[in-house]
């Protein structure tokens, strides 16, 4: 079992424990969250299109003799920003003003603004994250895609032979082989599959 943890930094707290789901798809470097918090906000940015990578706690802002590292640095396409998760204890409050000053725009997510369903669905493809679907799997998939334009799970579920159907496909969604609906519903035998394109 994976024990996560944040390493001390200044005065901020040093959680430990193991926080769900263990696994991720775009993190770069050590895995350290803060707290669930922390750990939802990084499944949503493992299933966020727009995310190449993110870190954990790699920036470091201070002044004077104070140290705080939000939870994370993203990067995008267009742009590198910081997100923390918003806490009773939270950040600073020059942490901002330091991140922006060091070019990265700060973005603070309060808990009762992540989106439910996605999250669920997030948590629930990511418990696969350590699957990969065998390249026969993959292809009969993006085949029967290409012909038909789209699947519900259910159905590409049948086109898994070397792969555990469920692994496979969240396999192909995590690694954007494939595209389904996170927002409106949880991920159900009717949810649509598309293949992904760029």
């Amino acid at each position: 079992m994976m024990s996560i943890s944040s390493p001390r930094s200044g005065a901020q707290s040093n959680a430990v424990g193991t926080l769900y789901p263990l696994s991720t798809v775009r993190c770069v470097g050590p895995v350290l969250f803060r707290d669930q918090l922390a750990r939802d906000i990084a499944c949503l940015l493992d299933v966020d299109d727009d995310v190449l990578s993110w870190s954990c706690r790699s920036l470091s802002l201070s002044k004077d003799d104070q140290v705080y590292k939000p939870d994370f640095m993203v990067e995008r396409a267009d742009r590198r920003f910081a997100i923390d998760g918003v806490r009773d204890d939270g950040a600073p409050d020059w942490a901002k003003a330091k991140s922006i000053d060091a070019g990265f725009p700060y973005e603070a997510i309060a808990a009762s603004a992540l989106p439910r369903i996605r999250l669920k669905n997030a948590k629930d493809l990511l418990r696969y994250a350590r699957h990969e679907a065998a390249l026969s799997d993959r292809i009969r998939l993006l085949a029967a895609l290409d012909e038909y334009s789209s699947l519900t799970v259910a159905e590409a579920l049948i086109v898994f032979r070397e792969t555990k159907p469920v692994a496979g496909l969240a396999s192909m969604v995590l690694h954007r082989f494939v595209t389904m609906d996170l927002d409106e519903r949880l991920i159900g035998p009717e949810t649509i599959v598309r293949r992904k394109r760029d």
